[in-house]
């Protein structure tokens, strides 16, 4: 491959096809190291929706900093994957606390920051400060994939480095954020899973799987493992005119967040056994449930739920939590105050409604 004709012939595309999008509008490193978090893992069309809203709530790193943490998560919900929010929440107290302030311009010092792995340090690095690191993400391996008919399996973490290799030979060190951004784009919107739009590549000529008609083949993919799910069961508890919510640990999955209280179902046991027996687990609360309102499905990651929420009325006790960090007894207008996680907020809105439908019943 000509290096030097590959790089010209993606920049020139670039220069013309790249979508105007709000963080390549700002050279304020804070800014752009929000975006980097917010798109690993996240379409653009998503970023779109609460970028601007998280930079006028916090929009500088010293406003980060100072942030609460439910504030934080309550912007940053629906985007999912609240570790990031966690760990940049962390690392703007850093850069405070050691840097002055300042987003540091050595990609070692940033490298250590809580939550920035390789690909946040090289996209930071190279687009804030023009410093000479490749980017690798799921575009950028497709694409080196394809150019360069690799072997290496894109979904194993052990063939990273093949990947890593490829993209620093191939990196223009005199515009390297420019070129990791074009590399990104060309992945986006161009050379894509599954309709890659070759007749339109402007790197056509240097990609080999275009030359032998064996797009498709790659990248190269190991099995992926069947994705569990769990059941899980949950209560909505009413006292008076308040429900019960508790906070989950500050760390680990959906660290942070908001929910009803609730856990797995055991083998042999129903819903509604399990709804109460978590309950009385986490908050010492006993309760009787009344019925069921709803059954939610959600994905993460690496396993499926299947969600059934069942109202609940208070009987006795006084919450003491085993699991759960914090509670509170709140309103049904108080709700929105707090961050859920999406399966809790698939059901929100139905819980919304038939409380409040049963509260005009009663009026009446």
């Amino acid at each position: 491959m000509d290096i030097l004709q590959f790089q010209t012939d993606l920049h020139q595309w670039y220069a013309h096809e790249q979508r105007q999008l709000p963080w390549r509008e700002t050279t304020d490193p804070y800014k752009i190291w929000v975006s980097e978090v917010m798109l690993q893992q996240t379409q653009v069309a998503t970023i779109l929706r609460y970028y601007p809203s998280f930079l006028e709530r916090f929009p500088t790193v010293e406003a980060l900093a100072q942030a609460d943490l439910t504030d934080l998560l309550k912007q940053w919900e629906g985007m999912g994957y609240y570790a990031r929010a966690r760990n940049l929440h962390k690392a703007a107290k850093i850069v405070v606390t050691q840097y002055g302030g300042h987003v540091p311009a050595d990609y070692a010092t940033f490298r250590t920051l809580p939550g920035v792995g390789d690909y946040i340090a090289a996209a930071v690095q190279s687009i804030a400060f023009n410093q000479p690191y490749a980017v690798v993400d799921g575009n950028v391996k497709r694409v080196l994939a394809r150019l360069l008919t690799l072997e290496a399996l894109a979904n194993d973490s052990q063939h990273k480095v093949h990947f890593q290799r490829e993209a620093d030979r191939l990196l223009d060190p005199h515009r390297p954020g420019n070129h990791n951004q074009a590399l990104m784009e060309l992945g986006a919107l161009v050379c894509r899973p599954q309709t890659p739009q070759c007749l339109i590549c402007p790197v056509r000529a240097h990609c080999a799987a275009a030359q032998s008609a064996r797009q498709m083949e790659f990248p190269k993919r190991k099995p992926l493992r069947r994705t569990p799910t769990y059941h899980i069961a949950v209560g909505v508890v009413q006292k008076a005119d308040k429900i019960l919510i508790t906070q989950r640990k500050p760390d680990g999955l959906l660290g942070g967040l908001w929910e009803f209280p609730g856990g797995k179902v055991k083998k042999g046991e129903t819903a509604e056994a399990a709804c109460r027996r978590e309950i009385q687990e986490e908050t010492e609360l006993i309760v009787d449930v009344q019925h069921h309102l709803a059954t939610v499905k959600h994905a993460y990651s690496h396993f499926r739920i299947k969600l059934d929420v069942f109202l609940c009325t208070y009987r006795s006790g006084e919450v003491t939590l085993h699991s759960p960090v914090d509670f509170r007894w709140v309103t049904l207008d108080q709700i929105t105050d707090f961050p859920f996680p999406t399966a809790n907020r698939k059901f929100i809105p139905q819980l919304v409604a038939h409380l409040t439908s049963l509260t005009v019943q009663s009026g009446q």
